[in-house]
């Protein structure tokens, strides 16, 4: 009891940044670009409502994921001092927040947009917490379980903005999921240790070399490049996006490339990670410039 008592009192701080905003930011940028490049009649009421049923899926998943984490997240270097194991925001409130928040999400979708956005937004719900939250404890491929449920959020965005999934907005899911493995697995390699001291089963606790691991990445990487390009392939965009895409993936494949070599490869997993993160708001942006811009 005492020591409940000389807990601190949760801050407002603690509450966002138990919605981890930076990630939470990449599926509402994403779901986004997936509105952006369905080329709608612009409807200022409909893309607000997108950002803010999105931002709270987002918000409320990342919450739910560590109330359900929280005993690992206490052991790993990496995570020790998020809210939970930090004791700056109590797990009831965690996972009441959570839930409030994907509840309103969907509702606000289903309501305001869509049934089709809160569809798809409710599979992101449940893949990533039903499925990939409970895989990493079992499984060696919690990062693809994990790339699937990622890849959802430019079919909230393509949904809203045209009422259905046409063929690029399926590729841009392929581009989402091509492009989280190489990611993920740049920040698995970083941080190995800490998922070999919780007994995940990831790849890079497997692979103690990390000669899978830098192929798997290497491989996926390639199969990226080859999906970005498809959309000018089908007269989707322009050969200058082709440009931009092949551009963009000779860079990213140069780090994966690095990745291979034994010799350094903490460190080209690393310049992997930050490629990856200059890699696709890149693309993106060549991709929706194109349609909105080129296309007819």
């Amino acid at each position: 009891m005492t020591e409940e008592l000389s807990l601190p009192k949760p801050k407002l701080g603690d509450y966002v940044e138990l919605t981890k905003p930076r990630l939470s930011l990449l599926s509402v940028l994403t779901a986004l670009v997936g509105y952006c490049a369905a080329r709608p009649e612009f409807d200022g009421w409909t893309l607000g409502w997108l950002m803010l049923g999105t931002s709270l899926a987002a918000g409320g998943v990342a919450s739910l994921n560590q109330w359900m984490e929280r005993d690992t997240d206490a052991l790993m270097k990496r995570t020790a001092d998020r809210p939970i194991p930090a004791g700056k925001v109590p797990d009831g409130s965690a996972f009441v927040l959570g839930v409030l928040m994907c509840v309103a999400a969907l509702f606000l979708l289903f309501a305001t947009v869509n049934p089709l956005a809160a569809l798809f937004t409710l599979l992101t719900i449940i893949s990533y917490l039903g499925w990939y939250t409970p895989a990493k404890r079992w499984s060696r491929w919690s990062t693809e379980i994990g790339a699937l449920a990622g890849a959802f959020p430019p079919l909230i965005g393509w949904a809203a903005g045209e009422g259905r999934v046409t063929a690029l907005g399926w590729i841009l899911f392929g581009v989402l999921f091509f492009w989280q493995v190489p990611h993920f697995m740049a920040v698995a390699w970083t941080y190995r240790r800490d998922y070999t001291v919780v007994d995940f089963p990831m790849l890079a606790v497997l692979d103690q070399t990390g000669v899978w691991v830098a192929r798997w990445s290497f491989v996926n990487t390639l199969l990226l490049v080859a999906v970005s390009v498809i959309p000018s392939f089908l007269g989707l965009t322009s050969w200058y996006y082709a440009a931009a895409a092949l551009a963009c993936g000779a860079w990213f494949l140069w780090r994966a490339g690095c990745f291979l070599r034994a010799d350094g490869r903490d460190l080209a997993a690393r310049k992997l990670f930050l490629a990856s993160i200059g890699y696709l708001p890149l693309l993106l942006l060549a991709l929706v410039a194109d349609r909105l811009i080129l296309v007819s």
